[in-house]
């Protein structure tokens, strides 16, 4: 699988092999089904549509530490937002990273239910395992969450409150808390979506030339 064919990308191959558990629904998904639930997701408003805005870069990363490398790549240069891939800027889209990253440690403010965890939910995170990549409404906030701070275009506090975030995540050895929308994650899952989730969004931004 290419890794970034718009641009450089350091970070490792994405693993998609399909694992026991999942490989019933990985087969319901690949009948086409999958993709018409997806539909009714992105109707529902929970903003799992199969979406991709214009200047998307389409990065992909296997895991955290290749997704921090294009964060601290994009932020050690003058980064600027890929029009109209996103609204967001670049100090907001890193605080809404890091909040993901720690609600998974801390529990999501205002999850999905039960039922739509493990229907719509799953079949969201399966689609997304078996393309490699997520993609999502890049301003769509996470439910509950604290709004994003737009007051400021100093995005210092929001790369170290991102830096502490996987670093936090890392060091944990306890249970991790249901995705709002995915519902339970292994270790090995929740790394994956976060990586995907970070791969969505620095794909809407790039440096300045």
């Amino acid at each position: 699988m290419a890794i970034n064919p718009h641009g450089s990308n350091p970070g490792a191959p994405f693993d998609v092999s399909p694992t026991p558990p999942a490989a019933p629904r990985r087969a319901f998904l690949r009948s086409g089904t999958g993709l018409a639930t997806l539909g009714v997701v992105a109707v529902s408003g929970a903003g799992y549509l199969l979406y991709r805005p214009g200047n998307d870069r389409q990065l992909v990363f296997g895991t955290l530490a290749g997704a921090m490398q294009e964060v601290e790549r994009l932020a050690g240069a003058a980064v600027q937002p890929l029009a109209p891939a996103t609204a967001w800027s670049w100090s907001q889209t890193l605080e809404h990273c890091a909040q993901s990253i720690e609600f998974s440690l801390q529990g999501f403010p205002a999850p999905q239910s039960a039922l739509f965890q493990n229907t719509l939910g799953a079949a969201a995170f399966n689609v997304f395992d078996l393309r490699g990549r997520m993609s999502h409404n890049l301003a769509e906030p996470i439910p509950g969450a604290p709004a994003l701070d737009a007051s400021t275009p100093d995005a210092s506090a929001a790369l170290a409150r991102l830096r502490k975030a996987v670093q936090d995540f890392a060091a944990h050895a306890g249970p991790l808390q249901p995705h709002f929308a995915y519902g339970a994650l292994s270790r090995v899952q929740y790394e994956q979506a976060h990586a995907m989730h970070l791969a969505n969004h620095l794909s809407a931004f790039d440096v300045r030339g």
